[in-house]
């Protein structure tokens, strides 16, 4: 089955690997139907957790090889990773602003964007988790889209290592949309269906990610540093201050250090 993967081409491997990360959020949905609830301090140190991954792939996996493949071009080496980081904090910031979202654990009158009163809360929940997830959908695709332009540090094992520490970590992200509509009285289906609909974009721009560097190589410093400038944000924004919001800071804290530790490993030791 693996030797079947590994002949597949980069877009083939790249709608897997999103597919397998979709699925790794629809895992975490489903223990709706298993519990009522988790405690805090579990939910807050698997957060942070996800945070640390989001960080080690943001360097290991995309800034590096970002870093590379501009040597030798028309701008300094360090000018197409900045440029590329920068735009996609900015393209986060902006879809933050515009899309009508509202994070989990907060009150309806937190909901943020363009007329958020006009959606049902469990509109708001998806909506803001596939904000999340948009950016690690096209970090898998430009990953192993990165393969096709014979990048020495771009391996098929780092991008494996990619998809398994954002799968990994969409797994919280599944629940924390599920579990907090089955407290308000919506069914364990209903629930499950919404917190795994979160997770269907990773695919779609996993595919868009790497199309777009493989048919225009010279995009793949821009688009590598994107996902992670994308990533990053998300991470300062959003998954770092919601997994101390609760007084467990310590805890959310080594759970950041643990996970970006555990990333860090699977893409050297994959790669």
């Amino acid at each position: 089955m693996f030797d079947y993967f590994l002949d597949l081409n980069p877009i083939a491997q790249a709608t897997i690997a999103t597919l397998f990360t979709w699925g790794m959020t629809a895992l975490g949905a489903a223990l709706v139907f298993a519990t009522r609830g988790f405690h805090q301090r579990f939910m807050d140190s698997m957060l942070g957790f996800a945070g640390g991954v989001m960080i080690a792939a943001s360097f290991w996996s995309l800034l590096s090889p970002a870093l590379e493949k501009a040597e030798g071009g028309p701008l300094p080496a360090w000018a197409p990773a900045a440029i590329g980081f920068l735009l996609g904090g900015v393209f986060l910031w902006a879809s933050d602003k515009l899309l009508p979202h509202l994070h989990p654990g907060l009150a309806m009158d937190e909901a943020e964007g363009i007329n958020p009163d006009r959606k049902r809360r469990s509109t708001l929940l998806v909506l803001a988790i596939t904000l999340h997830n948009i950016p690690e959908g096209l970090a898998v695709g430009v990953a192993f889209g990165a393969i096709a332009a014979d990048l020495p540090t771009a391996s098929l094992g780092g991008a494996i290592a990619l998809a398994l520490g954002i799968g990994i970590q969409n797994f919280p992200e599944g629940l924390a949309v599920s579990m907090p509509l089955r407290r308000e009285g919506m069914s364990r289906g209903k629930s499950f269906a919404y917190g795994q609909a979160s997770g269907v974009v990773e695919p779609i721009a996993g595919i868009i990610g790497a199309l777009a560097v493989t048919i225009m190589q010279p995009l793949l410093p821009y688009a590598l540093s994107f996902a992670a400038g994308a990533m990053i944000f998300v991470v300062a924004e959003e998954v770092i201050p919601g997994s101390q919001e609760n007084g467990n800071t310590d805890l959310a804290s080594m759970s950041i250090m643990f996970g970006f530790t555990i990333m860090m490993i699977l893409d050297v030791a994959l790669g």
